[in-house]
């Protein structure tokens, strides 16, 4: 068991809500941070920029998590420490099959994971239970549908190499796997060994059958609409 403050995440636990929504650019987190109010940034160690703020009259923070499980596990470990008690992945992923058009909403029930390594050293030779909290989810798929914008639920493939998984993506679409992305199992597995309610949704970014991809600015609209819709989701269902 590690002793000692966070290394990456140089925040005080005040400056973490219980509330926090991840993405992987920092870029992106300041933008989504400027939707809020009071926003005030708690971390910028490592390029992990991380910010606390209020919407819908709750304390939310949008932290980085960086690319990849190994790096989203470090970031989650800390936030976690810091008194982070529900995390949710708002982030992209590739769709794995033609009918999930670019612009949807990807719901995931479950994270297939080539992560030998980093959630290997957590749960030795079992296969990890890399799934999200079930009441969390449907809150948000629900109030994401309320909006007219297409959702889908399922299973995604969480790979740590971004060019070296084209092998495996057949394997994963056999296996059930509607989208690939990079995060999830590790965010999923480790709120089960901690004991934190965890989500994710996921806007296609573009489609691997067919090529088609989204624009910059299509993106950062959904986004926002999506980030703003989490919160609600979040609050009204009493899950805050």
């Amino acid at each position: 068991m590690r002793k000692g403050k966070p290394r990456h995440i140089l925040a005080k636990p005040e400056d973490i809500a219980d509330t926090v929504i991840m993405v992987g650019d920092p870029g992106r987190a300041a933008r989504l941070a400027s939707l809020l109010g009071e926003a005030r940034l708690v971390n910028e160690n490592r390029g992990f920029l991380t910010y606390t703020g209020f919407a819908e009259n709750t304390k939310v923070t949008v932290a980085t998590h960086g690319i990849g499980g190994p790096s989203a596990s470090l970031v989650i470990e800390e936030l976690y420490d810091l008194g982070a008690r529900i995390i949710v992945r708002l982030g992209t992923c590739g769709g794995l099959k033609t009918e999930i058009k670019v612009g949807t909403v990807v719901i995931p029930f479950g994270a297939l994971t080539l992560s030998r390594n980093s959630l290997g050293m957590y749960t030795n030779d079992f296969c990890p239970a890399a799934v999200p909290h079930p009441r969390l989810q449907l809150a948000m798929a629900e109030y994401i549908r309320r909006e007219n914008i297409e959702v889908r639920e399922g299973l995604v493939l969480s790979s740590d190499s971004f060019y070296a998984e084209d092998g495996y993506l057949d394997m994963a679409k056999e296996l059930g796997a509607i989208a690939v992305e990079m995060e999830c199992a590790a965010l999923f597995t480790l709120s089960h060994i901690k004991g934190f309610k965890s989500g994710a949704v996921l806007i296609v970014l573009n489609n691997l059958e067919s090529g088609e991809g989204l624009s910059k600015e299509e993106l950062w609209r959904l986004e926002e609409k999506i980030f703003r819709l989490i919160i609600k989701a979040l609050t009204k269902a009493q899950l805050l």
